[in-house]
């Protein structure tokens, strides 16, 4: 397989994000919404809502993640992963979060998700796309990229582990036993 290309989503390549939402309807379903939204808005949006909130915001220009691409031969490039990843102050359910410690920074980009087709799994791309997430957050004028991977490393997986963020050279930061670990590099 090759995996060539990251490019961040823009109104340009909104496109390749509405194929990749189509067709992955687990991806679908969220749309990488649960943190940008509060717990209400969320439910009450239902999924198509989502849907419509997270083009939206692409077509606004506001950061929301990073497609990865696998050349497929003659019909060029599929897009077959994604990683959420904008400034902290655009996901309004970490800020008010009662789980995820709020940790002082200025600058601060969240990573929160990523999703990967089924036949790019197990293939190293959610490290690839981290990669490519914290440099175009980097460019984007990021001082500091956050993650708040899950705890067990089972529930919330698509939030990432602290091994995918380690390998990423991500620090934990010292924070209450019962939260969420919350894991820094610099941009």
């Amino acid at each position: 397989m090759s995996r060539d290309r990251f490019l961040p989503v823009t109104p340009a390549t909104a496109g390749d994000l509405e194929r990749f939402s189509a067709a992955y309807g687990t991806f679908r379903w969220c749309s990488c919404q649960r943190w940008r939204l509060r717990s209400t808005p969320f439910r009450e949006a239902g999924k198509e809502g989502r849907v419509a909130a997270l083009a939206g915001q692409v077509a606004a220009g506001e950061p929301v993640g990073v497609l990865a691409y696998e050349s497929d031969g003659d019909e060029g490039h599929e897009p077959v992963g994604w990683c959420a990843i904008a400034p902290r102050e655009s996901y309004a359910a970490v800020l008010v979060s009662r789980v995820i410690p709020q940790v002082p920074g200025e600058r601060v980009w969240s990573v929160v998700c990523f999703f990967t087709a089924p036949r790019a799994r197990r293939r190293g791309l959610r490290r690839e796309l981290l990669d490519a997430a914290c440099g175009y957050a980097a460019q984007a004028g990021a001082a500091v990229i956050e993650a708040y991977p899950s705890p067990d490393g089972k529930a919330y997986r698509y939030m990432g582990t602290r091994e995918l963020y380690r390998a990423a050279g991500f620090e934990e930061v010292p924070g209450p036993p019962e939260g969420r670990p919350v894991m820094r590099r610099p941009a």
